[in-house]
Formats: C-alpha cells, sequence, structure tokens
C-alpha cells in the first residue's frame, strides 16, 4: 500500500464490532412500555441497523413530528447508556483482532454508524478502541441513514479515500445496501441476520478468511 493508492476498511458498530443487541432490546422495551408504542422482538430485528427517525416513522407513520421523535430517542439512547454503565458492553469475537492487525498493515479505519455520537462515545469509552478508528462518523450528521450511502460516503471523502478503495463490514441488510449504493465492497457477518447480500459473508469475525484484506478485490 502506498501514499498514492490509500484503502480503508469501514466498519459498522452494534451487532458487527460490539456486542449489543440485547441491551438495545431491553432499553427500546422499557421505552415503548411508556409511551404505548407496540414493538415486538421481530420487528426490532428487522430494523436494527437504521436511525431512530427511520424505525419510528416507518413503524408510526411519515408524519409523527420531530419533537416527538426526539423524546423518545433521547429517552432510548439514555437508557441503552446506563445499560452500557451497569452491565458493560463486549466486543463480538475476532473483532479486537483484526481492528489491530488492520491498523498494522497500514489499513486507514473509520466507524460509520446509525448510532448517535454519544453511543460511539460510550462504546469507545468501555471498550477502548477509538485509537483504531481515523474516522467516526454517526449518521445521524448526514442527511439520510442506511440504506443511503450518506455516511459511507462521508466516511470515505473524510479519509481521503476513492469509494472502489473501500470495504464495508456490516451485520445488517440496510448498511449492506448502503454499502452498495456507495460503489464499495462489503463483508457480511451473520450475527444478528441469517442472511445477507454482501460480497462476502461469514458467521462472525473471526471466521473471516485470515488473507482476505491482503488479496480483497478492488475495482
Amino acid at each position: 500500500m502506498t501514499n498514492n493508492h490509500k484503502r480503508a476498511v469501514i466498519w459498522d458498530l452494534d451487532g458487527t464490532l460490539i456486542d449489543s443487541s440485547r441491551l438495545h432490546w431491553e432499553a427500546w422495551q422499557e421505552v415503548t412500555a411508556v409511551e404505548n408504542i407496540p414493538l415486538t422482538y421481530e420487528q426490532y430485528v428487522a430494523d436494527f441497523g437504521k436511525r431512530n427517525d427511520e424505525i419510528l416513522r416507518g413503524r408510526m407513520g411519515a408524519d409523527l413530528s420531530d419533537e416527538f421523535i426526539a423524546r423518545v430517542s433521547l429517552a432510548k439512547e439514555e437508557v441503552y447508556r446506563d445499560l452500557i454503565r451497569t452491565k458493560g458492553l463486549e466486543l463480538l469475537p475476532g473483532a479486537r483482532h483484526w481492528l489491530e492487525r488492520l491498523k498494522a498493515e497500514g489499513w486507514l479505519q473509520a466507524l460509520a454508524t446509525s448510532a448517535p455520537r454519544g453511543n460511539i462515545d460510550a462504546a469507545f469509552a468501555a471498550l477502548g478502541i477509538g485509537e483504531y478508528f481515523d474516522v467516526a462518523i454517526s449518521s445521524e450528521e448526514v442527511r439520510a441513514g442506511k440504506p443511503e450511502p450518506d455516511v459511507f460516503l462521508a466516511a470515505a471523502a473524510k479519509m481521503g479515500v476513492a469509494p472502489r478503495d473501500c470495504i464495508v463490514i456490516e451485520d445488517a441488510p440496510a448498511g449492506i445496501e448502503a454499502a452498495r449504493r456507495a460503489g464499495m465492497k462489503s463483508v457480511g457477518v451473520l450475527t444478528t441476520h441469517r442472511e445477507l447480500k454482501a460480497d462476502l459473508v461469514a458467521p462472525s469475525l473471526d471466521q473471516l478468511p485470515t488473507d482476505f484484506f491482503g488479496e480483497a478485490p478492488m475495482q
């Protein structure tokens, strides 16, 4: 890899790097009970990886007020961050290995997530992984969340890397579709969903081929 041809890995956060699904579900259960919002576990899983505003409008209607969405979202994320502090947070198997290895091999790395900035900060503080990332972007900082490509394109632009030289690692269909729309290769890890239409699919990060990034095809 030379300075004239930079390559980057763009990571999703929840369900890809961190084992947070149970904590998010607990937070949604608590807040939807207070707000009388019907939400099944199947619906929760189907929406995993999307922004809160898109989840709520998708389930309750496009005419929801910004004030309502902001109130529910803030309450949910405050509960989630409290759960991180009280119950802790863990990296998924293989996550730290790949973060360390890719950094050592000179890859640029970005975090591009549907999670709000406060959740990124909480995860970095709990796990000490901020040092691995050259860029960290929340989809609340761009126009549209996944499956639109905005957050991935913003991450690539901040790193100065062409989309064709980026590999996205995701666990959700919305993220895989966002990578496709961004013109990036994708790796799907089956931690949250049984099937993903990615360029490469693996059961988990610790089961990725050890030579994958050395031989990853770039368009």
